[in-house]
């Protein structure tokens, strides 16, 4: 993290001055404050239907939809009423007012659903603004320009051109600019090798999992063709079971009649696909029912040592068990598998979110042309079974090698939020002029 350690030799400007603006603050004492209005202007310039389809995201700004991974659905509308934008210009877009303005790295044409920005002096330069309308500072002012409510709020450029804006010179803009273009290129390649080497630990992490619970702790073992294609050799003393040899109960709920309006503040958790993860089970953020409506499902009532599983939807394969007494309910996209005295919860748990249980999830749902998993195929995934003393031989195992890496990638984890509030931090100190960089 030596980007960090650069930031105690950061010098400031000779003298500051109240720019009057509280979040700007203290600004240099030769820098211009001006208001929004007169820096840029909402420019709507349409009939280019032949100019290329930008796509306006938050992480890369407005780019050609070729350069957007999970692009949404063509515009079915009339491009003549699409808006024109050039590469410099910046776009407010419908989340603005949680990640600034967005800058335009290509020529092409937006909906008309976004505001145009296009800037009105000669003596702005655009790669200092594209740092300064991302900044946390600038945001917080966006949240003053604010209109509508809820879903349906978004920035109005009316109210924010009254905003006042800095302008340093032009040379100190390009400074800037060119500043935390090197000390935020570093970070980012920072934060991209802490990413990756996450990736590789969670692959790790999988394969111990899978080699454990597919072959065992003994590499001298004697193997045998389990005689199911997934799961390959298993060791010679193993059996292959179906999941409802091994479990008292697979099924799921309902959702209560009435649905969302049958939701209280305060009761029982009614868990529903958002709430079951791998490794842990959201309780915090559960939807709350009352003890009758509570008692009426009783076919889905939870218990400790069920394993949940989601069944329907994008998370669908998610799983983890059950580690509280406190009652639970849960709804139709939720699948209760009860293991009976054959199995241990923990490892049923670490056999579905396998490759093992994980493909034969893809298997059924994808191969079948199925939007979800029915109760009949999830009884009949075929598992390798080692005695009961064995499983805990592996869970054992498991819990010490698990725990090491996981404590790996949570330092990791914290070293990158270090790094990103540290980026956050330099590039709101560098636009708004709390440290000089020439």
């Amino acid at each position: 993290m030596e980007a960090v350690k650069e930031k105690v030799q950061l010098q400031k400007y000779p003298a500051y001055k109240d720019s009057g603006v509280e979040w700007l603050g203290e600004i240099p004492e030769h820098w211009k404050i001006v208001r929004m209005k007169f820096l840029y202007n909402d420019y709507s310039e349409k009939n280019r239907k032949d100019a290329e389809l930008l796509s306006v995201t938050q992480d890369k700004g407005v780019v050609p939809r070729s350069w957007v991974e999970n692009r949404m659905v063509m515009p079915s509308g009339n491009l003549e009423s699409f808006k024109y934008i050039q590469k410099g210009d910046f776009a407010i877009s419908l989340r603005s007012f949680e990640g600034g303005l967005e800058y335009c790295h290509h020529d092409g044409i937006i909906s008309p659903a976004y505001t145009v920005l296009k800037q009105r002096r000669n003596d702005l330069k655009s790669s200092y603004y594209k740092y300064l309308f991302k900044s946390h500072s600038f945001i917080s002012e966006l949240q003053t320009s604010v209109v509508g409510i809820r879903e349906g709020k978004n920035i109005s450029f009316n109210e924010l051109s009254y905003s006042l804006m800095p302008i340093p010179k032009p040379e100190e803009q390009t400074a800037i600019a060119t500043f935390l273009d090197e000390k935020c290129g570093k970070i980012d390649t920072a934060i991209a090798q802490k990413e990756k080497l996450i990736g590789l630990l969670k692959e790790r992490k999988q394969i111990i999992i899978q080699n454990a619970v597919t072959k065992g702790l003994n590499p001298e073992a004697k193997m045998k063709d389990s005689g199911v294609e997934w799961i390959g050799e298993i060791p010679e003393h193993w059996e292959v079971k179906k999941i409802k040899h091994v479990t008292n109960k697979i099924g799921s709920g309902v959702t209560p009649s009435g649905g969302g309006t049958t939701y209280l503040d305060d009761g029982i958790p009614l868990l529903r696909s958002q709430n079951v993860h791998f490794g842990n089970i959201d309780l915090e953020g559960a939807a709350k029912i009352s003890q009758a409506v509570h008692d009426s499902m009783s076919n889905s009532k939870v218990e400790r040592g069920d394993v949940l599983l989601n069944i329907t939807g994008g998370s669908i394969g998610r799983c983890h068990y059950v580690e509280t007494d406190e009652p639970i309910n849960v709804n139709q996209h939720v699948c209760i598998v009860r293991p009976n005295k054959l199995i241990s919860t923990n490892f049923l748990n670490a056999l579905l979110a396998s490759e093992i249980g994980q493909g034969q999830i893809w298997f059924f749902q994808q191969g079948g042309g199925r939007e979800g998993l029915n109760f009949q195929a999830l009884k009949n995934f075929d598992i390798p079974y080692p005695p009961k003393n064995e499983q805990r031989k592996i869970l054992n195992f498991l819990e010490d090698q698990v725990k090491k890496i996981d404590q790996t990638i949570l330092l990791q984890q914290q070293q990158i939020e270090k790094l990103k509030e540290y980026k956050s931090s330099l590039i709101d100190a560098a636009v708004t002029g709390k440290i000089k960089v020439s």
